[in-house]
C-alpha cells in the first residue's frame, strides 16, 4: 500500500491564495464599512515599539534606496512603501502559518485539519485583536466591534485554510498505484485551480470593490475642499517684485499643499472630529478645560511663511518645503490656560500617541511659536496634522507635533518622542544649500556678451537667515551669488549664480553664511542623529 502525499508547494500556495484573499477582504470591509484594516494597524503599532535605533535605521534605509533609485518624491514613495511593507508582512505571516498547519497535518494524519487551523486562526487573531482594542486608525467603527470582526475573520480563515489543506493532503489507500495516482493529481490539480480561482476573485473583487468606495466618498470631500479658496490664488506672494529671479529649474519658492512632504509614523494618518471639544488642556491649570476648533480661530490670527524641514533629509533632499502658516500663538493664548505658579513646561500629546515637550520660558521669549490650523489659507489636511499642529521656529519636524490632541502643563522637562529613540534633542535645522539646476539648456548672454549658463537653488538655516551664498566651480574661486528676497526671515532664500559658460565636464559645489556670518558646515554627515551636513556637490558634462 501507499500513501500518495502532494508536495509542499501545494500547500504553500493553497495559503498564499488564502491569505491574499483575508486581506482583500479587510481591505473591502475597511472601505466599505469602517473596519478595521488590520495589515496597517499592526504596522503601525510595530512601529511604536520597536527600539528606535531600528526605526531611525528603516527610514534612513528608504530615503536612501527612494533617492538612489529615483523612484518619485521621497515622502509619498515611503508612504507607499510602509504601506505595502505592511501588506507584505501580513501575507508573509499568513503563509508561514499556512505551511506550518501544512505540515502539521502531512505529518500528524489522525490530526483533523479545521481544529488546527482554527487554532492559527486564534494564534494570529488576537493578538490584533489586542492591538485593535489599544486603537485603531484605520477603523470608524467602536473598538469592540472592531475587535470582534477581526477574530471572527482570522478563525473563518484559519478554518478555511486547515480543512483546504487537508483536502489537498487527502490520503487514501490505493491498490492500482499508478492508475489511482494519476486521477489523484488529476483531482488535487482541479481542486487547486478552484480554490485559485475563487480566492483570486475575492481578493480582486476586494480590493477593486473597496478603491471604488473610496473614491466615491473622496470625491464630496474634494468638492468640499475645492469649494475654499487657497490664499495663494488670489494674492501674490510678498516678494512678487524681488529683484533677484530664480534660476529656471529652480524648485518653486511657495511649495504646493500637494508636494509639501510628509513624514510621521503612521500608515494612514490619525482622525479626530474637529467638531467637538477635542483639545484638552490638563495639568498644572486651575481648571480642566476642553477648546473647539473654533474657539482658537477667535484668537487673533497669525500668518507666517515657514521653510521645515525633516531631520531624516539627506543633503540636497526633497524632505523640505515652504507653506504659508496660519494659527494662534502660544504666547497669546498662555493666559487663557490658567497655568499654576509651578508648571515650567507643556507637554503637547498627538493622536498617534507621538508628544514633544516645550518649556514656557520659549513661549513666553518668542511669540511666533504657535498653534496652527491652517496651511496656505485653508484647514491643514488630514495628512498634515488636521485640525491642529505646532509650530517652533528654527527645529526640525521631529519636534513639531501634529494631530494635536491634548496640551499638559508639567513641572519639569521630558525627553520627547524621538529623542527617547535616540535623536538629538534640540534639533536645530542646520544651515544648508542645495544645487536645484544648471540650466545649460537656458543660457542667457551677459553685457560683455559672454553666454551665461544659470545655477540656482535654495539656502537655508531655519529661523536664522541666510547672509550670503557662493559658488565654486572645478575647486576655483568662491563667487558670491545674488539672493532673492526670501518670503519671510522663517523661509528659505532662492539663490542664482549665472556662471561664464565653458564645454566640458565641470564640478559645482555650493555653500551659505547663517544671518551673523557663521559658515555651514562642510563636513559630511548623515541624518541621524543630529541632522545631515555637508556641501552639496554637482558633477555634469556641458
Amino acid at each position: 500500500m501507499k500513501i500518495l502525499r502532494p508536495g509542499i508547494v501545494g500547500g504553500l500556495f493553497v495559503a498564499a491564495m488564502l491569505t491574499a484573499a483575508l486581506i482583500g477582504i479587510f481591505f473591502f470591509a475597511w472601505k466599505a464599512v469602517g473596519l478595521p484594516f488590520v495589515p496597517f494597524d499592526v504596522f503601525d503599532w510595530q512601529n511604536r515599539v520597536l527600539p528606535g535605533r531600528i526605526i531611525a535605521f528603516g527610514i534612513g534605509s528608504m530615503v536612501a534606496v527612494i533617492r538612489v533609485l529615483n523612484l518619485g518624491p521621497t515622502s509619498t514613495t515611503a508612504k507607499t512603501a510602509e504601506q505595502a511593507m505592511a501588506i507584505a508582512e501580513m501575507f508573509i505571516t499568513g503563509v508561514v502559518g499556512g505551511i506550518i498547519v501544512f505540515l502539521i497535518l502531512r505529518s500528524a494524519r489522525r490530526v483533523h485539519g479545521f481544529a488546527v487551523g482554527l487554532a492559527l486562526g486564534f494564534v494570529l487573531g488576537l493578538p490584533a485583536v489586542l492591538i485593535t482594542l489599544r486603537g485603531s486608525e484605520t477603523t470608524s467603527v467602536g473598538p469592540w466591534a472592531g475587535a470582534v470582526w477581526v477574530l471572527a475573520a482570522f478563525v473563518v480563515w484559519g478554518a478555511v485554510l486547515g480543512q483546504s489543506e487537508q483536502r489537498l493532503i487527502g490520503s487514501e489507500e490505493t491498490t492500482s498505484a499508478a492508475s489511482d495516482g494519476a486521477v489523484r493529481r488529476i483531482d488535487r490539480r482541479r481542486f487547486l485551480v478552484q480554490l485559485g480561482g475563487t480566492t483570486a476573485v475575492i481578493t480582486v473583487a476586494g480590493a477593486v470593490v473597496g478603491k471604488l468606495v473610496e473614491a466615491r466618498r473622496r470625491e464630496p470631500a474634494m468638492m468640499a475642499s475645492g469649494e475654499r479658496r487657497r490664499w495663494s490664488a488670489a494674492h501674490p506672494l510678498p516678494n512678487a517684485n524681488a529683484g533677484v529671479q530664480p534660476a529656471p529649474g529652480t524648485r518653486p519658492e511657495f511649495t504646493p499643499l500637494e508636494r509639501h512632504y510628509r513624514i510621521d509614523i503612521n500608515t494612514i494618518p490619525p482622525k479626530i472630529d474637529e467638531r467637538r471639544r477635542w483639545l484638552k488642556v490638563s495639568g498644572l491649570v486651575e481648571n480642566p478645560l476642553a477648546l473647539t476648533l473654533g474657539q482658537l480661530q477667535s484668537y487673533e490670527p497669525m500668518h507666517q511663511f515657514i521653510t521645515l524641514s525633516c531631520i531624516s533629509n539627506p543633503v540636497a533632499g526633497d524632505l523640505i518645503g515652504t507653506q504659508r502658516w496660519t494659527g494662534v500663538s502660544l504666547q497669546r493664548l498662555l493666559p487663557d490656560l490658567r497655568l499654576k505658579p509651578g508648571a515650567t513646561h507643556l507637554k503637547l500629546r498627538s493622536a498617534d500617541q507621538f508628544f514633544e515637550v516645550v518649556s514656557l520660558d520659549a513661549i513666553k521669549g518668542d511669540p511666533r511659536i504657535m498653534l496652527t490650523y491652517a496651511w496656505d489659507g485653508v484647514p491643514l489636511s488630514r495628512e498634515h496634522g488636521f485640525p491642529l499642529r505646532i509650530y517652533i521656529p528654527d527645529v526640525h519636524g521631529m519636534k513639531q507635533t501634529k494631530w494635536i490632541e491634548s496640551i499638559e502643563a508639567i513641572d519639569h522637562w521630558e525627553p520627547g518622542y524621538w529623542l527617547k529613540r535616540g535623536w538629538n534633542n534640540v534639533a536645530q535645522m542646520h544651515a544648508t544649500s542645495v544645487i536645484d539646476t544648471v540650466g545649460v539648456d537656458m543660457t542667457v548672454i551677459g553685457a560683455d556678451h559672454r553666454k551665461l549658463v544659470p545655477i540656482g537653488g535654495i539656502a537655508h538655516a531655519g529661523a536664522r537667515g541666510i547672509s550670503k551664498v557662493e559658488v565654486q566651480v572645478d575647486g576655483g574661486p568662491w563667487e558670491r551669488a545674488d539672493l532673492r528676497t526670501p518670503l519671510s526671515q522663517l523661509s528659505w532664500v532662492i539663490w542664482r549664480y549665472d556662471w561664464p559658460y565653458q564645454p566640458g565636464r565641470h564640478t559645482f559645489t555650493v555653500r551659505c553664511y547663517e544671518g551673523n556670518g557663521t559658515p555651514q558646515i562642510a563636513t559630511p554627515s548623515p541624518p541621524e542623529p543630529n541632522g545631515a551636513t555637508g556641501l552639496d556637490i554637482k558633477s555634469m558634462m556641458l
